[in-house]
């Protein structure tokens, strides 16, 4: 009896845990944001010079190489995918429109977002979680340091810093992917490509992309610091927060691409 009673009440504890957990989280991410927001008015602008550089080199620098690779790929991609389409037409004077404006509204941003949560978004948390796990982070609060203002400051203006500046590096870098396959693959000149993104590719459609880069670079942001500031439990809680971090942002980015796109129509 005592078996089936707790088998019965298994369900209910999970959607207990699952409910307080979210609640959990989403007053945390709430509580964070109106923190960083609030430290951006002038009158209280505050973080660490030293630890924003840091933090700019590491974010920015190091996520270059795998930003342009992954983009000139995504480029040919983009220009195999419209070529066997534009073939059948005989419109090679719009293959630079379609792998540009797909390029430039949705799957640059996104695919540069996604990789920038991986790579830097689970670095974060990760650094974080260990220094809350070790007590350095109350350790500074007994220094009276705010940890907002020297641990996340840096980190968040840095990340969204960068996650502007990767997407507008992927972009170029995939439009020159784009345009050298099609002129090896598809024997479409360089020339008539970039002509057809210049004519038919509007403002907005780049404007549009860039937004979600911004948006996105903050969601991967606060996500991160979020869930490497509330770690606990050591270092399995540390690999927990992580992959909180990565799952919550890869759903941020895809909510965030959703809104943007519907606000635009």
């Amino acid at each position: 009896m005592h078996r089936l009673a707790t088998t019965l009440q298994a369900p209910f504890h999970w959607l207990g845990q699952t409910a307080m957990s979210w609640s959990f989280n989403a007053g945390g991410l709430a509580l964070l944001t109106f923190q960083v927001l609030r430290n951006l008015l002038p009158w209280r602008w505050q973080f660490d010079g030293p630890e924003t550089w840091r933090n700019l080199y590491r974010v920015g620098v190091k996520s270059f190489p795998i930003v342009v690779v992954t983009a000139v790929l995504v480029g040919a991609i983009m220009v195999i995918q419209s070529g066997l389409y534009i073939e059948q037409y005989g419109a090679y004077g719009l293959l630079g429109w379609g792998a540009g404006y797909s390029i430039l509204r949705e799957v640059g941003p996104i695919l540069i977002g996604l990789m920038f949560s991986g790579r830097v978004g689970a670095n974060n948390t990760a650094e974080l979680g260990t220094m809350k796990v070790t007590d350095q982070v109350d350790a500074l609060r007994a220094l009276a340091i705010d940890p907002i203002g020297y641990l996340v400051m840096p980190r968040f203006i840095a990340m969204i810093l960068m996650m502007f500046l990767l997407v507008v590096i992927g972009n170029f870098t995939a439009l020159i992917g784009g345009a050298i396959t099609s002129q090896v693959l598809l024997d479409v000149n360089m020339v008539l490509f970039f002509q057809s993104v210049i004519a038919y590719v509007l403002l907005d459609d780049l404007l549009h992309g860039l937004i979600k880069a911004v948006a996105f670079g903050f969601a991967i942001a606060i996500i991160s610091c979020h869930f490497g500031l509330s770690t606990s439990g050591g270092a399995v809680g540390v690999g927990r927060a992580v992959n909180a971090s990565v799952v919550g942002s890869a759903i941020a980015i895809f909510v965030l691409d959703y809104a943007i796109t519907f606000a635009s129509l």
